[in-house]
């Protein structure tokens, strides 16, 4: 197999791609291939009471919260967040990070006020805003908690009485934190989760039950939270693929995890960090741990660089589109040895060219 250092989709475990494959066979000794079980039926409703039970307890939360396991991406989110909770005339606080934080807070003014509580885009995104202007009357404050195309991360959340939301795609249960500071928190699968196509949301359920206007069900918190994300035909491959890799966490433990992903974002970053090839992005205070983003001194070297990668089967380390460079995304299923590989690659690379 192929090192995959994709941003996503990205890297799961062997084992639970193994387990995933047996059950597009055959479920469960069900005589049925999991791509074809019913969404209401009794396979799939205990599927999705497990993933539920397990996304709350690795993320150290009650029954207070809600599970969803909603379709449309990170798109529909920016949306829906605003459809639900801001009201014409009122002000949601937008912290301008990156991209899809950008793109987060464009949807905002279809139906209400925007205000930007703090933004580094002058800077081009190379750290994370530390002086925020957040207003006491603000619907919500949303935050993007690591920005995979700049490659930085927040490690110091808001202290506020406004309700608090946070993207956590790409870094969820990669380390501990505090997440009943949050209002509602979502993550695309295809990151840390599983497969694309689907996207996890918790939220407070007494803060989801007051929507400010009136919604279609598939487009209502409320509604899916009490229909429990049963309005339509769940995903329910990209959900049991899902349920597989969360078991797989809760093994390894998050502590474990954590400590692995400090240990790979530290290795990656010493040798850039000593290189004459190859310069960070990020300002180190706000580096992310789990994309590692840089680019060479010599620009015309970045596709010869990729090729390189390729032939000695790593793949997925170009950087996005709209900023080139190099992306190395460093998520679970990404191992240390695969890092120390990595490195190897990187260095032979450097030594042909300086």
């Amino acid at each position: 197999m192929k090192i995959n250092f994709n941003a996503g989709p990205a890297a799961l475990p062997q084992d639970v791609l193994a387990a995933a494959a047996t059950a597009v066979i055959e479920y469960d000794h069900s005589g049925m291939s999991i791509l074809s079980i019913s969404h209401r039926g009794s396979h799939f409703t205990a599927i999705l009471k497990e993933a539920n039970q397990l996304v709350l307890e690795l993320l150290g939360l009650d029954d207070s919260y809600a599970v969803m396991w909603l379709q449309g991406g990170g798109r529909l989110q920016f949306e829906m967040i605003p459809m639900n909770f801001l009201k014409e005339g009122s002000t949601a606080a937008y912290i301008d990070s990156g991209h899809w934080a950008a793109d987060a807070m464009s949807n905002a003014p279809r139906y209400g006020n925007l205000h930007v509580a703090g933004s580094t885009k002058a800077s081009k995104y190379r750290t994370v805003p530390e002086v925020l202007d957040i207003p006491a009357d603000a619907a919500y404050l949303h935050l993007t908690a690591n920005n995979t195309i700049y490659g930085t991360q927040t490690f110091s959340f808001p202290e506020t009485s406004v309700p608090l939301i946070a993207d956590f795609s790409s870094e969820l249960f990669s380390r501990k934190i505090d997440y009943s500071q949050f209002s509602l928190i979502y993550a695309v699968a295809q990151k840390n989760i599983g497969p694309a196509g689907v996207t996890l949301v918790v939220a407070k359920k007494d803060f989801i039950d007051r929507p400010v206007r009136d919604l279609t069900d598939i487009l209502s918190y409320s509604a899916m939270a009490k229909n429990n994300s049963l309005i339509n035909t769940a995903p329910v491959f990209a959900i049991y693929t899902s349920l597989l890799n969360l078991r797989w966490i809760k093994e390894k433990g998050l502590d474990l995890i954590e400590q692995e992903s400090l240990e790979k974002a530290r290795m990656l970053y010493d040798y850039i960090d000593q290189s004459q090839l190859y310069n960070g992005v990020a300002e180190k205070s706000s580096r992310s741990r789990m994309n590692a983003c840089f680019v060479l001194n010599r620009e015309e070297l970045t596709k010869d660089l990729v090729a390189f990668a390729t032939a000695r089967n790593i793949t997925g380390i170009e950087g996005h589109r709209s900023v080139g460079g190099i992306r190395v995304s460093m998520y679970n299923a990404i191992s240390i040895a695969d890092v120390k590989e990595l490195i190897v690659v990187l260095r032979e690379f450097e030594q042909m060219h300086i």
